[in-house]
């Protein structure tokens, strides 16, 4: 098959890698000429947000997909209407790219999901209690377009771009959970790992599987994704990110409509890992088996404060000789700081020694630049 990905980042690059075993043709679009697929697929530079970009570029495809959601979905339905599947398909694509969409989603659908009110210009009046975070409609990506008010000190810092405002929620753990569903309407969902977020970045630092969770709070999360995976009507792979507060109430933050940095340790860590699902979606395969093999997390390698232009990894070889360790590098020559480079999976017998692992591999590596 000819299978086109919006997007030529290193989610797309993963699926391709894991998918080099099959017999299909790549193509990615993505306006970056060094993008990470670029010289693992047939690549076209070009941006996935011009209708007309993505029409010519899918109009010969016989599946188009996405590595990132925000593309032009318009393209995508009119591509859909003559023909060529997409997954998932673009109306879901739609709804979650917008999150006053995505919000509305989870109220109709009855999927447990924090307080919000939706504010169109910076002239309504806001009625959400402090503290509150607020969320853009459109553009945010890995921790960017959302924000804490805490105070009223805070609300001059309020965007004035259209947006949820939306109850905070007193975390005690945030959660993830894929799903996948092919056009055949059988769906497997991977074990729910745990995300420890760096707070200065807002970015993922470390995954780790599996998590220990009460029989109520897994029942809460099962009814989660049964109600999801319902509601779509589309195939496709899902991460829905998680909140579990100190109550022991679960809430949906918000959802992925594509592959997750939360599922990398799946790499490694599971029977197969979430490229490998991917491209069993896409094909309208049987889906892999998603069981746990032992205890794995997923450290981020990110750039390094301070340093910017071509990549250098320290410490590189001494992580090489760890037993159980995985590097995987995305193909970027530049770094920047905050920039997700690559990311490090490791596996161990018991979630002590993970933690352990992981916390000595991020003390060993840096992320510099030359």
């Amino acid at each position: 098959m000819k299978i086109g990905i919006l997007g030529g980042g290193q989610l797309g690059r993963m699926l391709i890698q894991s998918a080099l075993k099959y017999d299909d043709q790549f193509y990615t679009l993505d306006p970056a000429s060094d993008a990470p697929c670029h010289n693992i697929s047939y690549f076209t530079q070009g941006n996935f947000n011009d209708y007309e970009t993505v029409l010519n570029f899918g109009k010969d495809k016989d599946v188009v997909t996405i590595e990132i959601e925000h593309v032009n979905a318009d393209a995508l339905a009119e591509l859909e209407s003559q023909g060529i599947k997409i997954v998932p398909n673009p109306h879901i694509i739609k709804t979650i790219q917008q999150k006053i969409l995505q919000k509305e989603f989870y109220k109709i659908h009855d999927i447990p999901s924090p307080e919000f009110q939706i504010i169109w210009n910076s002239d309504e009046k806001i009625i959400m209690p402090l503290p509150f975070v607020q969320k853009m409609n459109t553009g945010g990506y890995d921790g960017k377009g959302v924000q804490v008010i805490r105070t009223e000190e805070d609300y001059q810092h309020l965007w004035t771009e259209p947006s949820v405002i939306e109850s905070l929620v007193d975390i005690d753990k945030e959660l993830s959970v894929i799903v996948a569903r092919n056009e055949s309407g059988e769906t497997k969902t991977f074990p729910v790992t745990e995300m420890v977020a760096d707070p200065k970045l807002n970015l993922l630092d470390f995954n780790i599987c599996p998590v220990f969770l009460s029989e109520d709070i897994q029942r809460q999360i099962d009814s989660i994704t049964e109600k999801f995976l319902n509601a779509i009507h589309s195939p496709g792979l899902f991460a829905i990110e998680l909140f579990l507060d100190k109550k022991g109430k679960v809430w949906v933050n918000e959802t992925a409509p594509r592959l997750h940095n939360s599922g990398h340790q799946s790499q490694e860590g599971n029977a197969n890992s979430q490229f490998e699902q991917m491209y069993r979606v896409i094909k309208n395969l049987p889906l892999a088996d998603t069981d746990i093999i032992t205890y794995s997390g997923m450290l981020n390698l990110v750039g390094a404060e301070g340093y910017a232009g071509k990549v250098i990894y320290e410490g590189m070889d001494e992580v090489l000789k760890l037993p159980k360790t995985y590097i995987h590098l995305y193909g970027k020559t530049e770094t920047k700081p905050g920039r997700k480079m690559g990311h490090i999976n490791v596996l161990a017998d018991s979630r002590e020694e993970l933690m352990e692992k992981l916390i000595k591999v991020k003390e060993m590596v840096r992320v510099i630049a030359e």
